[in-house]
């Protein structure tokens, strides 16, 4: 049994009500608990030298944090007919409708209209979101990166657990696709971030000078954020109802 499976699995034993995810970072210095709002659990971060003891320890003093953090976490919302949810902020009923000749999802007049049964609901709602975030983010990124004098190469959405956006150094771009649910001012402050990183690959201050180049309040999306983000990551979770 390797060192990590022995931590999980002494993990496990604590019963500790929640799921904790292990990962051995190499710039960590010291053992950490992040708060993993899309698992609703915790994720424990070691550095490359540790100790199953130490690390079991560690975890097991802290047992009442991890219960007050996932305690405060927003319940899972499923994107389920009569659901609201936020898009660009503004919020949007989910209604199932019947008509065969609609489209299958449609956003309009507050709404989120789903033609289909319900088991595909959750599914379409998704899908429809995704697509939307990834031709959204793409025009506000190559609009950036033109004011910079860059280009873009690709711009992708996925689901990410830890950060909202990364560009690469060929200048792809990637975003989590739930930011769709954040107000236009926080997914433009997310995008001109990660377009920032065409010209800095970094985070210091020439790189938030080019952010201020792009956005006037970068502090104000950031702190946004950091309130929001167990919000952000409930919707679209939660059991699937049986049939």
């Amino acid at each position: 049994m390797s060192v990590l499976d022995k931590i999980d699995q002494s993990l496990r034993q604590l019963g500790l009500g929640a799921p904790v995810a292990i990962r051995v970072s190499p710039r960590a210095r010291r053992l950490s608990l992040r708060v993993d709002a899309a698992a609703r659990g915790v994720e424990l971060v070691l550095p490359r030298r540790f100790s199953a003891e130490t690390a079991i320890g560690f975890v097991s003093r802290h047992r009442g944090w991890i219960a007050a953090r996932v305690a405060a976490m927003p319940p899972p919302l499923r994107l389920a007919d009569g659901t609201v949810v936020p898009v660009f902020g503004v919020p949007h009923r989910i209604r199932r409708i019947s008509e065969p000749m609609a489209a299958p999802v449609t956003i309009a007049d507050g709404e989120i209209r789903v033609r289909g049964e319900p088991a595909h609901l959750p599914r379409r709602v998704t899908d429809h979101l995704k697509a939307l975030a990834r031709r959204d983010f793409a025009g506000r990124a190559r609009a950036l990166a033109a004011r910079l004098g860059k280009s873009v190469t690709r711009v992708g959405v996925r689901d990410p657990k830890s950060r909202w956006g990364s560009c690469s150094s060929k200048g792809a771009l990637s975003f989590s696709w739930r930011l769709v649910f954040a107000p236009e001012a926080v997914i433009q402050y997310v995008v001109a971030h990660e377009v920032a990183h065409l010209v800095e690959m970094n985070h210091g201050p020439r790189f938030w000078k080019v952010v201020a180049s792009l956005v006037p309040d970068a502090a104000g999306p950031r702190a946004w954020l950091r309130r929001h983000r167990a919000e952000l990551m409930s919707y679209g979770s939660g059991p699937t109802p049986a049939t």
